[in-house]
């Protein structure tokens, strides 16, 4: 959905299909994961300008604005905006939704991999996927697979064992929240989005601006000495609607209060006493900070959610603190 130069919303031609075909996919029985791997497997960008994941997924899944719904704090307005989704289809999905809901375990195995999504086959360029087998001694063995390698598609990447790996993504991110200056660059990076993702207090800020210009032009006529009823009726109806817009930008400013640096600081240190134990705290600290990693033979590359951000983990760097796990043969 988009603001056009009239302010008004329209739909986005080129997003607007993926959303429907998610909701298609999962009308049609498909699980999120695999929603997930087919969006990102085609190299679709998420609407929230990085890679599809679950939560982006399950809240595209329940968004009401893609059936026409536009709600202005406890207000909502049924066809408000132009809808993307046909009820019929939002509803069957909202049905299947409610149902899993009761059952979520059936998505506890997909879920369990911290990686899902992030971590890639540095030889192809494939996802590497969570599997899992049992040896002969019965001990069941996790661990990532190269999707190319998994349907025998040319890859020759071994499997990486799924603890090691997680391991030592989580590590790096530890690390690299020790750093301030990386820390300040996050935090510009959080300000400047913030004031991306609120589409009401920019509309608002343009109409304030208008209406304080048009006040201004109509000072300029009082002082050029033009001056009568209608001039006096037009310079008190702005000076209403600058009052108005002004409470609603209080009102707008209130209800989604942006972030200073010193609180967003506040908040990225508080990932630095995380329970690395904690499967849900670990799943968050990757979620928020990695963006992909790359697994070759003898390194591993991580990106992380900052402009610039990345760093490169050599076999070196890697067996003095986990082992070397990158080439191995992998469970059974």
């Amino acid at each position: 959905m988009t603001i056009d130069n009239d302010q008004y919303f329209q739909i986005n031609s080129l997003t607007a299909p993926i959303v429907v075909e998610a909701f298609q996919l999962y009308a049609d029985g498909k699980s999120m994961k695999q929603i997930v791997d087919e969006l990102n497997g085609r190299g679709i960008a998420a609407l929230s300008r990085g890679k599809f994941n679950l939560n982006v997924v399950n809240r595209l899944l329940k968004n009401r604005r893609y059936v026409g719904e536009y709600r202005y704090r406890e207000i909502v307005t049924p066809g408000g905006i132009p809808a993307i989704v046909p009820q019929e289809l939002f509803d069957k999905v909202q049905e299947r939704l409610a149902k899993n809901k009761k059952a979520p375990a059936r998505h506890k195995a997909d879920d369990d991999y911290l990686l899902t999504t992030k971590l890639i086959c540095g030889h192809c360029g494939a996802y590497m996927v969570g599997e899992s087998g049992t040896s002969h001694t019965l001990r069941v063995h996790h661990y990532y697979k190269c999707v190319s390698a998994k349907k025998r598609r040319g890859c020759k990447k071994k499997s990486v064992k799924k603890d090691w790996i997680e391991d030592l993504v989580v590590a790096e991110a530890l690390k690299m929240l020790d750093n301030g200056v990386i820390l300040g660059k996050i935090a510009d990076s959080v300000i400047e989005l913030q004031g991306q993702e609120n589409t009401t207090l920019p509309l608002l800020k343009k109409q304030l601006h208008k209406v304080e210009r048009g006040i201004d032009n109509m000072l300029n006529a009082v002082q050029a000495g033009v001056l009568n009823e209608s001039t006096k009726k037009r310079l008190d109806d702005l000076e209403q609607s600058k009052s108005e817009i002004e409470v609603k930008i209080l009102q707008e400013e209130m209800q989604k209060p942006l972030l200073t640096r010193e609180q967003i600081m506040f908040w990225l240190n508080r990932f630095r006493g995380i329970d690395t134990t904690n499967r849900e705290q670990s799943q968050r600290l990757i979620d928020t900070f990695v963006n992909s990693v790359y697994a070759y033979d003898d390194k591993l590359v991580l990106t992380f959610n900052y402009k610039d951000g990345s760093k490169t983990v050599g076999t070196a760097e890697i067996k003095g603190s986990f082992g070397s796990d990158l080439s191995s043969r992998g469970a059974p």
